[in-house]
């Protein structure tokens, strides 16, 4: 018995053991030279000057605005970045690195559902894989609001098996609250809530249907009650922004959702759901590069790679499915393994099968609210495996290594950093130096870039450029300076005559000085004066 005890202390230590180790790691990879490589464009900029004016007493009910479909989310996001801008001293590294620790925080969360789920052993595996993803530590080693929703939507789903396994009324609000949290984060959330729906009314089913309708409806109504009331908490903000202004963003999302969509043919939906399947596991898992970006035919490796992807994913769900099929007939024996693997059925099949009746183009960071799950169905594909015999176990420990070794292969820091970040700063410095301290108008002329990155920068140094504003609002002309100062990222650029407003506000100019500095152009123009 001591010697039972004794070997069941050592596994607990080692699997703590390996774990603390992943997580340390995974730090790492998300944290390394992090100002070097992150993101800093102008949607970046932009949250950092919303952040920065919530830190002076500008509090605001609403957050980003979403990729498609012209409406707001909510302002979760903004709130998490404020304590990381002001603790680095405005330095917009600081939301990176909130971002970055809270992806290491979802790996510690993708071994607590591998062991809930399954056992210690999918746990440490699973972790150990999401710890390596290339294309999940790219999206966590950046400030954007999408990347947080893999350790909300995770979170949400755990805290909601709990709270249904103990019958815990606060657990369910809780688990409505991380939803309200996770639907601020993107849209696509709303995903989530179709599986929180299905799940709440199954698990209940299966659970509570043997008595008399009636209590089982209650329970229902209980449950939704408490989920709904945990929700309208957690996203209150923005509700209280639409109550005020009668339900704009609500309206447009409403006009989004039943929109026709840009589709042209019409909707293909076993494509779509072919293609979130496979990508699922190929972008996240395998490290494939984007479908779109490769042609199978052109070169054999590809077409190898493509095929392997496509077992993986096969052979891991195909797993899945046959233990879930057999404790499905077992139910009345093993009524909780059911209920856990039901979750995870649903995640995956309610979240991949409404792909297929979403209308416009799919990015990798869509399916952020289902990152974690083709790690764990991978990791639980491989324990089967190792608990098989020696030559299984050989197999699996191979296809193991050989995803780690992809997986590593494809780190982005391997590669020489962008340092978008100290570009912005040092071209918004030459741009404070030209305007000699006297006031200015500023304009970027860009392919698909905003000015917010330049403007926060001139914002912290109390340099911030005048905007010119319509006539009809400044017939005098006051907005308009002597001098205006032209970015350019797109090059060669021509600024005279530009149909961008910041330059034909500005009115008929002329050159007065050029430079190159990094990598854009920076004119000055003044106003044009007719030689006498």
């Amino acid at each position: 018995m001591k010697s039972l005890i004794s070997n069941l202390k050592s596994q607990i230590l080692s699997f703590r053991s390996i774990i603390i180790v992943i997580l340390i790691f995974s730090a790492f990879l998300r944290l390394y030279r992090i100002d070097e490589y992150m993101t800093f464009l102008g949607d970046e900029g932009r949250d950092v000057l919303v952040v920065y004016n919530i830190l002076h007493g500008n509090l605001t009910l609403l957050g980003p605005t979403a990729s498609v479909g012209g409406f707001f989310l909510g302002p979760a996001y903004y709130y998490f970045m404020t304590p990381f801008l002001w603790f680095f001293n405005y330095n917009p590294v600081g939301p990176a690195v909130m971002v970055a620790l809270f992806g290491v925080a979802t790996v510690w969360l993708v071994y607590k559902a591998g062991d809930i789920f399954f056992n210690k052993k999918v746990g440490i595996i699973s972790a150990l894989l999401y710890s390596i993803s290339p294309l999940v530590i790219a999206y966590s080693r950046s400030s954007w609001n999408p990347n947080l929703m893999p350790f909300f939507s995770l979170l949400t789903l755990l805290i909601l098996y709990k709270a249904l396994e103990k019958n815990k009324a606060w657990l369910i609000i809780l688990s409505g609250l991380m939803l309200g949290i996770t639907i601020q984060l993107h849209y696509l959330a709303t995903f989530l809530s179709a599986i929180l729906f299905f799940y709440i009314l199954i698990f209940r089913i299966f659970k509570d249907s043997k008595g008399s309708l009636l209590p089982l409806l209650i329970k229902l109504a209980r449950d939704y009650y408490y989920i709904s009331l945990g929700f309208i908490i957690g996203i209150s903000p923005f509700l209280t922004f639409e109550f005020r202004h009668g339900f704009q963003n609500i309206q447009s999302i409403i006009s989004f959702v039943i929109s026709s969509g840009d589709t042209g043919a019409g909707i293909n939906l076993f494509r779509t759901v072919y293609d979130a399947f496979f990508r699922l596991f190929a972008r996240l898992i395998t490290s494939f590069p984007p479908p779109e970006q490769v042609s199978l035919k052109a070169n054999v490796n590809i077409f190898i790679w493509y095929l392997g992807s496509l077992v993986l994913g096969i052979i891991s769900i195909s797993i899945f499915l046959t233990k879930f099929i057999a404790l499905y007939r077992e139910r009345k024996k093993e009524n909780s393994a059911f209920l856990k693997f039901l979750l995870i059925f649903l995640w995956f099949f309610v979240g991949v099968g409404l792909f297929g009746f979403y209308k416009k183009s799919i990015y990798d960071y869509y399916f952020g609210f289902i990152f974690p799950l083709p790690f764990l169905l991978v990791g639980n594909a491989l324990d089967f495996f190792i608990r098989k015999n020696k030559i299984f176990v050989i197999f699996a420990i191979s296809i193991l290594l050989i995803l780690i070794i992809i997986n590593l292969n494809g780190i982005p820091f391997k590669y020489s950093p962008n340092r978008q970040l100290k570009q912005v700063e040092a071209i918004s410095r030459s741009v404070v130096e030209v305007s000699e301290g006297k006031p200015f108008n500023f304009a970027l002329v860009s392919g698909n870039n905003s000015d917010h990155a330049y403007r926060y920068f001139f914002t912290l140094w109390n340099q911030t450029p005048i905007s010119i504003l319509n006539p009809q609002v400044d017939p005098k002309r006051e907005s308009v300076t002597n001098q205006l100062i032209i970015v350019c990222e797109t090059l060669p650029c021509h600024p005279l005559g530009h149909s961008l407003w910041e330059i034909a506000g500005f009115g008929r100019a002329e050159i007065a000085e050029e430079w190159n500095v990094s990598v854009v152009k920076i004119y000055k123009l003044r106003h044009y004066k007719e030689a006498k």
